[in-house]
């Protein structure tokens, strides 16, 4: 934290007490209805709020116990201290206790033996060991101003107000309920103004007590006990005149002045200060002085002391250490400039101060510049011209305050009318404007508004001499946004990124200004231009968004394109990309932790920053570049902010500051935590930053590391060269980063491109073949190898696993390992897959590894590895490699996870490895369950084959009565009804399974087909039993595809899972169509897809890949791709070169639109409805093979036509026993 401005100290008598105790320099002082302690000059150990009354008036410690006492009104509150010996010191409540005194007491002091002193109409002592006990009252003639305990407690001094005499009170007796006080006077010539004792001195002190008072002459006296038997308690001992003592450094005899101001130093702190200056090393004629006079026992000063105390010092005696200031209630609203270089904190008073950021870099991020408190409620703020001026809006006018002086004056005001509540108040940026113009806007909750036009006053020379001009304000406009009847709310955007250029044009390019929502989660952001010749401001949406969150309860906007969003609870955070109408993050915070404020920032190369504010917390998060690979978040929290151990008032608001400082409001007190985090926090000892424990690193620095451009050799970056088909590419770096890590050592300069040139990344494939690159050769005698082999691989992953590598995280550097693991495979099978087989491959391989190595993340093959396989001409290698993965041992759950039965197209070659599954699910068990496969079996219509495992399945108790139920002919209906009543009381018995095995048996594969999407959650089941037992080009599996398999993929966005249905359905033209426009506006489906449908994650970039590849595939494709419009195609490029680029890989988008290819597609006027007579002329690249696949497809969809009617089902044939029992050795 750089700094806390704990709030604005009471200007009471004694609003300040400070002490040494137990080697600690105490500080404490009330500030509104807060107790401020603190263990230094900027240090706030901890502040105690009193709710129960609204200011306190005075506050004391007990120099010997550390306890504390606060008088606020006619309250008394005892603190007593804890946890010092476990080093968190803090006190808590002991007691509290209300006087009945009129007025109420405003002094109290600490005396011997825990007794605690409270004045006002009379003089009460408590005493407060254990419990608060009166052990003596007596009044007063006028209530008292200050009265103080001597530190033994035998003395109390006690002035009135106007008061001349000072009341000595002397103890005649302190038996337990018989204290005793007789009193007498101190005269003095004027009002004494104040009066303080000296503290407890060694045995040598001439005087035991010693009393200080200042009179109103100028004089300050110093008051001994000679003689304690004596009629006067204390006697004059000296006189000190401050008029002679303290002259004016100045010669200006016109601005002298009377006053003089004087404070006491303890003779015990002056020892303690001179002692820790010496223990310093500091060396210097004035500390040997003053070792001298510590000796002496001094008992009074004036006053590091070097230069206090040295004559001829002529720089600044005093230096400034912190600054207690801020407010006497509590902070509600923080509003910033544009620029962040200056905030107003507000109160619920309606006291607003002014801060500006500090040019220092050693002194506190903020200093007070203004203030200024209004009778009216004020709806909203808006900061201008870096703090100098601030426009408030009232409930019927606007006014303009000028802020550059301490105290700001209202100088220009304008009433209004306005259709609604004004919700926000908006400064729009001007073209061709004078530098004292402002334009300022309020939209109301009926989306209409007004414009006001501010002249404000400059500074204008005249005759030699400055004066400001006369301020002004006017209406300039209305406007009207369109009527939304369930408008929740409109506000300003936060300022993030680089400043805004007015250029004069309204467009999507135009920076966001405003952002409303719905109470249906509709957000919509604005952007404004000013049009000073036609008197008017035209406003554009930039971006509409339909999140579904029902009535969200905050939201908070950035310039750039960022919106965070909170769910009615309060609870549930969303942050949303506007530029793609895409969710890029979504979190569940517990049903304790309420969201209370958003607040946005960024770096200054763009990378945002969201501020989420709980009631003592703030959770700082920040972008992080896309990974569509691992799915993982695409922000992160890296900062964790506490205010609990500082003070127990809930957070009001926060800001940011320019700086990348964060301003937050608790209570009366600001703290402001600079961009400096340690390099130990969560969210930043992944990065490798610092190696120092105790380092911290900047925040705009962690951040653009989180984002940016990937280094050659990141996991990401070569993941996505693979889709991209950039196989070769993808081994030379590999083999380059091979090469550079072998006289690597920890600490060295890595060379982030590898030496590769960037065009590599623009050439066509066969340009950049190993073959054809001499790069890989260092010299004659060390010979690289051209390609990734295992070796190559093994001995780079030993260097990986040894060495820190910069740029990369432990866990990326994890991901790299597995990646070249992966190419070594990929590469010893090159020659006998294609570059499909080669995609699926790798990333097979890599959840296998993952998967081997029980990572938490490792997930399954996704419908993108699923479509890599399905659209691959080397599917029976493919099966091969799966196979061998397990063993030969494949299961379901095996089967499952690599997505065989979705991409295998021969259907001959799925029921042989169907058939497999069968066997292997048999055998898994030493028991040999024939339930465990009878769902498979039944599918492949080989009942005679489970009736043969029936047979040997004696140990079961259901062999008999299943063997024989098996036996029937199921092609009778009677049989068929029984099969299904036993299937239905199976499902009674949540075995679901073996009620899809049943309903097999009955003929209904309808039926089987819906328990496993319905019960069993399994879709890629249901897919396979319709194909195996039906055939691909059965009414079943459409009926399945189009029911289920499509509406699921609209649900959740999967554009893979899609497109795949699509081809399997025989719509080639709508599965490329579904590839570049959402799955639910292809289907119109009526309902509204789920918060996964508009992630990120829904438009992975590797669909441009495949979208290119099939619409060259055929001519139905081709077809589809033309139906297209070149504007969705150019947006959809655009997009994924912006995904890249989020990606961090920034290479990838400059070749996709530096190399992308669009259709030659007829001007729009010449646009017929017929077809093209040949559609292979919208190819740029004749060489491209189309297949021709124009007949009609099969699918209702497809045709268009009523409801389904599958054909009927063939005829139930059973094998004999004896053809396929030998498969099992039986």
């Amino acid at each position: 934290m750089h700094g806390v401005l704990p709030g604005k100290p009471r200007a009471t008598p004694q609003a300040v007490c400070t002490s040494q105790w137990t080697q600690k320099r105490l500080i404490i002082y009330i500030a509104g209805n807060a107790l401020v302690i603190l263990d230094g000059p900027a240090h706030l150990v901890q502040t105690i709020y009193h709710d129960d009354v609204s200011l306190l008036d005075a506050v004391a410690i007990d120099k010997d116990t550390g306890k504390i006492a606060v008088l606020g009104q006619s309250n008394v509150y005892v603190y007593r201290p804890y946890g010092l010996e476990e080093a968190s010191l803090k006190w808590s409540l002991q007691f509290s206790f209300t006087t009945d005194s009129n007025p109420a007491p405003s002094t109290l002091s600490w005396g011997h033996s825990e007794e605690l002193l409270i004045a006002s109409v009379d003089l009460r002592l408590y005493r407060t060991s254990d419990t608060c006990d009166l052990i003596w009252q007596r009044l007063l003639s006028s209530p008292a101003r200050v009265a103080l305990q001597s530190p033994d407690g035998s003395l109390i001094a006690s002035i009135a107000q106007y008061d001349r005499l000072v009341k000595v009170w002397r103890r005649c007796s302190s038996g337990d309920g018989n204290v005793q006080f007789d009193y007498g006077y101190l005269a003095h010539p004027s009002i004494v103004t104040g009066i303080s004792w000296q503290e407890k001195q060694d045995e040598s002190h001439n005087g035991k007590h010693v009393l200080y008072t200042l009179c109103a002459d100028s004089k300050a006296r110093v008051w001994v006990s000679i003689d304690p038997h004596g009629l006067q308690v204390l006697q004059i001992w000296a006189e000190i005149d401050l008029l002679a003592s303290i002259q004016p450094r100045h010669l200006d005899e016109c601005v002298e002045t009377k006053d003089r101001y004087v404070f006491f130093i303890d003779g015990n702190d002056f020892k303690t200060a001179v002692q820790s200056v010496q223990a310093s090393g500091e060396q210097s004629p004035v500390l040997e002085h003053l070792v001298e006079a510590v000796q002496t026992a001094p008992d009074l000063c004036f006053g590091g002391l070097l230069d206090i105390f040295d004559p001829s010092s002529r720089k600044p005696r005093f230096i400034s250490r912190a600054l207690w200031t801020g407010h006497e209630g509590s902070i509600k609203k923080i509003i910033r400039t544009n620029g962040g270089r200056a905030i107003v904190s507000r109160t619920d008073g309606n006291e607003s101060l002014v801060w500006k950021q500090s040019e220092e870099s050693d002194a506190i991020a903020l200093r007070r510049h203004s203030s200024f408190m209004t009778p009216n409620h004020i709806h909203r703020t808006c900061v201008l011209d870096g703090g100098d001026f601030v426009a408030n809006l009232y409930h019927e006018y606007i006014s303009i305050w000028d802020a550059t002086e301490f105290a700001s004056q209202d100088v220009a005001s304008c009433r209004y009318e306005l259709d609604g509540n004004p919700l926000c108040l908006i400064l729009l940026a001007a073209l061709d404007t004078s530098p004292s113009t402002r334009y300022i806007a309020t939209i109301s909750s009926s989306m209409t508004g007004l414009v006001w036009r501010a002249k404000l006053p400059q500074l204008e020379a005249a005759n030699g001499c400055f004066h400001r001009l006369t301020a002004s304000i006017e209406q300039f406009c209305t406007f009207d946004l369109g009527h939304h009847s369930d408008l929740a709310y409109v506000l300003p955007v936060d300022p993030a990124g680089s400043i805004p250029i007015v250029s004069g044009f309204l467009d999507t390019f135009s920076k966001d200004i405003a952002l409303s929502y719905t109470t249906n989660g509709v957000l919509c952001t604005w952007a404004a231009k000013v049009d000073t010749e036609h008197r008017r401001v035209d406003w554009l949406a930039t971006a509409k968004v339909i999140t579904g969150i029902s009535q969200p309860s905050l939201a908070s906007g950035s310039s750039i394109r960022k919106v965070a969003l909170v769910d009615a609870a309060r609870n549930g955070l969303t942050i949303w990309d506007t530029s793609n109408a895409q969710l890029e993050y979504g979190k569940q915070y517990s049903a304790g932790e309420s969201i209370q404020d958003l607040d946005w920032t960024s770096t200054p190369d763009d990378q945002s920053i969201l501020a989420v504010g709980f009631s003592h917390k703030v959770m700082v998060l920040a972008q992080i570049r896309y990974d569509y690979l691992d799915r993982r978040p695409s922000w992160a929290p890296i900062r964790e902010i506490s205010i609990r151990e500082s003070t127990p008032h809930p957070i009001g608001d926060s800001t940011w500051l320019g700086s990348g400082s964060l301003v937050i409001g608790a209570g009366s007190q600001l703290f402001v935590y600079d961009k400096f985090v340690a390099s130990h926090e969560e969210g930043v000892k992944e990065l490798s930053i610092s190696k120092r424990d105790n380092a911290v690193v900047d925040l705009f620095d962690v951040v653009s590391l989180l984002n940016g451009p990937l280094p050659m050799f990141h996991p990401q970056l070569l993941s996505q060269c693979i889709l991209a088909g950039k196989l070769p590419l993808v081994q030379k770096v590999i083999i380059g980063l091979h090469r550079g890590l072998k006289y690597f050592t920890d600490g060295d300069a890595l060379d982030s491109s590898l030496s590769i040139p960037i065009e590599e990344f623009f050439e066509e494939p066969q340009q950049t073949s190993l073959s054809n690159s001499r790069i890989l050769r260092v010299d004659d005698d060390d010979y690289e190898p051209d390609t990734v082999t295992e070796d190559v691989a093994l001995s780079l992953n030993e260097n990986l696993t040894k060495k820190s590598i910069p740029y990369l995280s432990s866990q990326e550097k994890f991901h790299l390992v597995d990646l070249i693991e992966c190419v070594a495979t990929a590469e010893k099978h090159r020659r006998s897959m294609d570059e499909n087989a080669t995609r699926f491959l790798l990333f097979f391989r890599r959840y296998m590894l993952r998967r081997s190595q029980r990572h938490n993340d490792a997930f399954g093959i996704t419908w993108r590895e699923i479509a890599w396989a399905f659209h691959s001409n080397s599917q029976d290698i493919l099966a091969d490699q799966v196979s061998h993965h397990f063993q030969g041992r494949m299961l379901w759950e095996h089967a499952k996870e690599s997505g065989i039965f979705m991409w295998m197209t021969d259907i001959n070659a799925l029921r042989a490895q169907f058939e497999i599954i069968a066997r292997n699910e048999y055998t898994k068990t030493d028991e040999r369950n024939p339930i465990d496969c009878s769902i498979y079996y039944l599918a492949l219509k080989k009942k005679a084959v489970l009736i043969g495992l029936w047979k040997m399945a004696t140990w079961h108790r259901e062999q008999s009565t299943t063997q024989k139920f098996l036996s029937n002919n199921f092609n009778e209906q009677r049989w068929q009804t029984s099969a299904r009543k036993n299937a239905y009381a199976l499902m009674g018995k949540r075995r679901f399974e073996y009620a899809a095995a049943f309903f097999l048996l009955a003929g209904d594969v309808r039926d089987a087909v819906n328990i496993c999407v319905n019960q069993m959650q399994d879709i890629q089941l249901a897919i396979a039993i319709a194909r195996v037992h039906a055939g691909d080009e059965s009414g079943v599996l459409y009926e399945l595809l189009e029911e289920k398999v499509l509406p699921l993929a609209a649900f959740e966005g999967n554009r893979w899972m899609a497109s795949w249905a699509f081809w399997t359905l025989g719509r080639r033209d709508m599965a490329v169509r579904s590839l570049i426009t959402p799955v639910n506006n292809l289907l119109d489906s009526p309902g509204a897809p789920s918060q996964e449908a508009q992630s990120y994650l829904a438009t992975d970039p590797a669909l441009v890949v495949l979208y290119r590849q099939l619409r060259e595939k055929t001519l139905q494709a081709l077809i589809g791709a033309s139906q297209v419009s070149p504007r969705t195609e150019w947006e959809f490029v655009m997009q994924i070169a912006r995904l890249y680029d989020r990606m961090g890989c920034d290479v990838l988008a400059l070749d996709l639109v530096r190399n992308w290819d669009f259709l030659k597609l007829p001007p729009p006027n010449q646009r017929t409805p017929k077809p093209l007579a040949d559609p292979r002329k919208m190819l740029r690249r004749r060489s491209s093979l189309v297949v021709t696949d124009l007949p009609s497809p099969k699918s209702p969809m497809a045709l268009k036509t009523p409801a389904f009617k599958p054909p009927p089902s063939k005829v139930f044939e059973e094998p004999t026993a004896n053809s396929l029992l030998d498969s099992f050795g039986f």
